[in-house]
């Protein structure tokens, strides 16, 4: 097949010229003269229950739709994925991993977009406050018969699990985690600094959505964050709707975290732009989309998922911190969290997963014009 070329600007500024086919990135060049427009590796999102009102957590759906989620998706520039299941029984679970794994089989391109699976509990603290949106009658402690089961019926495709290194049993847990190629994630928890500490040595590599899943009021001193923060094993995963984190406080964890360490997710639930108003979901059940566009469990201030793209993470963080590193938090971070060497980058040899912005007059994100995924023009 022919090589396909781009032009653009890279986020660091960089003119490039960038030839590529479906076999790759076949070469990238100085191009002084590129327009001015922005040229970026692909999105990678770790963390997303929904979409457009496509809901992964929903048992009842059709199997169109995590296909139709990951072409959703694409006019957002993600070009990988990471469905995430919350906390359930036992055969929640296991129907929702048999399916995703059974699309992943019978779909190229959702095996390619859907390089994995997040197991968001239900291994998690059932403290109010801490579990979120996630259901109290099915948090429990960690069980590695059962999930043993659970990477059975996904076919090996879950990669990301997050538990709470507080409950019983959890820190063995990790380690077995570790032993099946799971990355352990530390979250919904409320974890001493002792915890923390023996969850990154037993193998811990991630923090989920750090500064969220946790009570409104927490000690000052003596609370989950700062050891996260400390312990440079564990990658942070940061909420970047505006939303989640005030940007004073994402600042702040970035510059302590450091900017390496750190990946933008989005959190994003099915009611993701929707218009305002009270709905029923299988994820935190009543939940009301808020002005703001923020998602909110019905009467209570506990933010329930979020209403924003990765791409529109992406936005609001580049005005809070360095573009390309906001840029890298997007797309080079996460891929190399998830072992995924092929993707995130601009390089010769990588997959071509690409996207083309425009730039704002301030030099911020404007429209996203063009989409390369796995080296096919899907819109320009």
């Amino acid at each position: 097949m022919a090589s396909e070329v781009l032009e653009g600007r890279t986020a660091a500024g960089r003119g490039v010229r960038v030839r590529f086919s479906p076999d790759g990135i076949e070469e990238v060049t100085d191009h002084p003269d590129a327009p001015d427009v922005l040229l970026i590796p692909g999105l990678i999102d770790i963390q997303l229950n929904g979409y457009g009102g496509m809901d992964v957590n929903d048992a009842s759906r059709p199997e169109s739709a995590l296909p139709q989620l990951v072409r959703a998706l694409w006019a957002q520039g993600v070009t990988s994925v990471v469905p995430t299941i919350i906390s359930a029984d036992d055969a929640t679970t296991t129907t929702l991993v048999k399916q995703a794994a059974a699309v992943r089989a019978a779909d190229p391109v959702v095996a390619y977009g859907v390089p994995g699976l997040q197991l968001e509990g239900p291994y998690i603290s059932s403290v109010e406050g801490a579990r979120g949106a996630h259901d109290p009658a099915v948090i429990r402690d960690p069980d590695p018969d059962e999930f043993d089961r659970w990477l059975a019926a996904a076919d090996g495709a879950i990669a990301i699990m997050t538990v709470a290194p507080e409950r019983d049993g959890a820190i063995e847990f990790t380690r077995h985690l570790v032993a099946h190629g799971v990355v352990p994630s530390v979250g919904h928890s409320m974890a001493t600094a002792a915890d923390i500490h023996a969850f990154a040595a037993a193998g811990g590599r991630l923090s989920t959505h750090l500064g969220n899943g946790l009570p409104a009021q927490v000690d000052r001193h003596h609370n989950p964050i700062w050891a996260q923060l400390t312990e440079d094993a564990l990658t942070a995963g940061l909420i970047a709707d505006g939303h989640h984190l005030p940007a004073d406080t994402f600042q702040a964890l970035v510059r302590a975290k450091g900017s390496e360490r750190c990946v933008l997710t989005s959190d994003a639930a099915a009611l993701a732009g929707c218009a305002p108003g009270d709905y029923k979901t299988a994820v935190g059940g009543a939940v009301t989309v808020s002005e703001d566009g923020s998602l909110r469990l019905q009467g209570t201030p506990y933010l329930a998922g979020s209403g924003a793209s990765l791409l529109d993470c992406l936005r609001w963080a580049a005005q809070q911190i360095p573009l390309e590193t906001a840029v890298t938090m997007a797309t080079r971070t996460p891929a190399e969290l998830l072992g995924l060497h092929d993707r995130g980058r601009l390089e010769p040899g990588t997959r071509a997963d690409l996207l083309q912005l425009t730039r704002t007059p301030a030099g911020g994100l404007g429209t996203l014009t063009t989409v390369v995924v796995n080296g096919s023009i899907i819109s320009q």
